[in-house]
């Protein structure tokens, strides 16, 4: 099988190239998505393990000019993180430090066309108690209530109605089954909404 990484750490990119050797094949070795979506194209690698924090074109955002399966390994394991990066098209997600062998069940299940979550990560995505997914207009108005900001300021710096604000706050208060602003700001703080 053939691997293709990008990494920004060339130190991450030498040890797991060193640790996957003789297992599979690493084709190529990059710090920069740009420059890994244009070698792809040439190299053609079975999977494509990416990291998500990259300079210049975020490796989110690098998922889907690889028109292979991708496989993300990087070092955040939010909700939100893992939601978007199987939104943009990976079939793979692994925290930095998972043992070689789940490194190896990862890109086999991958390159099979099967999906592969951490099972860190899977553990703490199922422990946590479900409630509906809040709209980005309400994850908005969730950040500036944390900062503090009034209905009123809110609505000004959205440039929407005030009413339209407090229609949105009660949706999150109903969606994070809290009381208050506080409580809110507590719960989504907690769960890493913010």
């Amino acid at each position: 099988m053939k691997i293709l990484l990008v990494d920004d750490h060339p130190v991450v990119r030498e040890g797991l190239a060193a640790a996957l050797d003789g297992r599979f094949d690493v084709i190529g070795s990059y710090g920069r998505a740009e420059e890994a979506i244009h070698e792809a194209a040439r190299l053609k690698p079975d999977v494509v393990v990416l990291d998500l924090e990259l300079p210049g074109l975020s490796g989110l955002d690098a998922i889907p000019h690889f028109h292979v399966p991708v496989l993300i390994l990087t070092a955040y394991g939010t909700e939100e993180d893992v939601r978007r990066a199987f939104d943009a098209g990976a079939k793979g997600y692994l925290l930095k430090g998972a043992p070689l062998d789940d490194i190896a069940r990862a890109l086999t299940a991958v390159a099979a066309g099967e999906t592969y979550v951490d099972p860190r990560v899977a553990a703490y995505l199922t422990t946590r108690t479900a409630f509906p997914r809040l709209t980005a207009r309400e994850r908005e108005v969730l950040r500036l209530i944390a900062a503090g900001d009034a209905s009123k300021t809110i609505a000004g710096k959205l440039g929407i109605a005030e009413r339209t604000v407090k229609f949105h706050v009660t949706s999150i208060f109903n969606k994070l089954g809290a009381d208050n602003r506080a409580g809110a700001v507590a719960i989504a703080a907690e769960r890493h909404l913010l």
